[in-house]
């Protein structure tokens, strides 16, 4: 009778409310045809849209849901049905892969039987609208020159161009005329463009210490922000690495890790960055180097989003245990005893934006643990996201969006009236500083590190 009775439970509450279990990812299968399937797309779309009706959960998350939700109120039916399905793109359109709604909210993901992958469903619809060409030619041109990070630094800093880039970045009336030109957003916090990384000489290190997870030999994943907005950033971290005992090196041949161009849909420059940039950092780890990146998202790329992409490409399943967040690299070491705490300089009052890309990564506070080591230094973290997303700001179509989705960052930021801003995403912390009122001081968190050490 017990086991009748326990089977019977068993049944009733097969499709349960919502799942304990950690998220577990399943690979994407992009290279099949059912992927590309639009009408395949769509019923699958109203199968997760139907479920995201019913919780809301993620409302406060992003534009996504807000648009979705607001799509089903104005419809006759207040229901999904009442949605003209090409309104679905709309969705689509405002979701920049942040992945919060997986990692944080969301309670019917893997292994829960309803096995909801929003985040993957809209790289699923950015994909097919990229392969349809659905967007204007403006605007398809200025996202394939934006998601183009190499190629548009190295243009940007040519001879002349770099000047008038200058001269119109800093005329309201200029922006105002190019922005109708480009569609780049004429208040959007236009990038700086600066001096290449160049050839780092690293310092002698008498001994090397290895732990379970590291070698203590980092190679650097310079990564396009470095290489093309601030070089002085890669030369902070391998300072701070190098003041820990910790033997380090730059890669100076590494390509953008692709984020950029996942974030558009464009799912075979992906590719062609992946098969560019696999031999390079597969040499440093067979060299007994691990691999830090100081952007959250080109780590995140490495850890999860190739891996999924590619799940048989065994390359990656080695470099995704290899690639490190530089504060989850120093935590190991502090965790062993490693760390060097002779911090010469408090840091004051912080004021740390946790970054999205980092808080999906699974790997804790190890940014705001490490900064209050730094003796009579104070850091409020505040998680919530920024609404950069490196074009998403700066488009003309979602820069407002963006500027409301940071405006409660930047509020808190202003009340506490910190001596710095900082987030492990450089870009977070840039469109929070633009948003906010008092314009605090920001920087990385790596430079703040190397500010309290002392080290020049």
């Amino acid at each position: 009778m017990r086991t009748l009775m326990a089977n019977f439970m068993s049944d009733i509450f097969s499709d349960k409310e919502g799942g304990l279990e950690a998220p577990t990812r399943h690979p994407l299968n992009w290279k099949e045809d059912s992927f590309w399937d639009k009408e395949e797309f769509l019923k699958e779309s109203e199968r997760v849209y139907d479920v995201c009706h019913t919780c809301r959960r993620c409302v406060s998350l992003c534009e996504s849901f807000p648009t979705l939700f607001d799509l089903i109120d104005e419809s006759e039916t207040f229901e999904l049905d009442g949605v003209d399905k090409n309104d679905f793109q709309k969705v689509v359109d405002e979701c920049y892969m942040c992945d919060l709604c997986y990692q944080t909210k969301c309670p019917y993901v893997p292994p829960h039987p309803w096995a909801l992958d929003f985040p993957h469903l809209m790289l699923r619809g950015k994909a097919i609208a990229y392969e349809e060409k659905n967007k204007p030619l403006k605007q398809r041109a200025r996202d394939s020159l934006l998601t183009s990070t190499d190629k548009l630094g190295s243009l940007m800093k040519l001879p002349l161009v770099d000047i008038t880039y200058q001269a119109i970045s800093a005329s309201p009336k200029a922006r105002k005329v190019a922005a109708k030109i480009t569609g780049v957003h004429e208040e959007a916090p236009w990038p700086k463009f600066g001096k290449s990384v160049q050839k780092y000489e690293p310092q002698p290190i008498e001994t090397v210490t290895s732990t379970e997870k590291t070698t203590g030999k980092v190679a650097l994943f310079v990564g396009c922000y470095c290489r093309n907005n601030d070089a002085e950033l890669a030369n902070d971290l391998l300072k701070v690495l190098e003041h820990n005992q910790i033997e380090a090196k730059i890669m100076l041949d590494d390509k953008c890790c692709g984020m950029p161009k996942l974030d558009l849909g464009d799912l075979k420059s992906v590719e062609d960055l992946m098969e560019l940039n696999v031999p390079k950092l597969m040499q440093e780890i067979e060299n007994g180097y691990d691999i830090i990146s100081l952007v959250p998202s080109c780590v995140l790329m490495f850890k999860q989003e190739l891996p999924l992409l590619f799940d048989d490409k065994e390359e990656l399943k080695v470099i995704k245990q290899h690639i490190f967040d530089p504060f989850e690299y120093l935590s190991d070491r502090e965790s062993k005893g490693l760390l060097n705490k002779d911090f010469k300089n408090s840091l004051g009052k912080i004021a740390y934006q946790v970054a999205c890309h980092q808080r999906v990564q699974n790997i804790g506070p190890k940014t705001k643990e490490l900064l209050e080591l730094v003796p009579e230094t104070e850091v409020q973290a505040i998680e919530r996201c920024s609404g950069h997303d490196g074009t998403y700001a700066v488009r003309e179509e979602t820069h407002k969006n963006s500027v409301k989705i940071a405006r409660p960052v930047s509020r808190k930021v202003d009340e506490s009236e910190p001596d710095h801003l900082t987030s492990d995403c450089p870009l977070a912390a840039k469109q929070i500083q633009h948003v906010s009122k008092n314009k605090p001081d920001s920087a990385h968190p790596i430079s703040l590190i190397k500010k309290a050490y002392g080290v020049d």
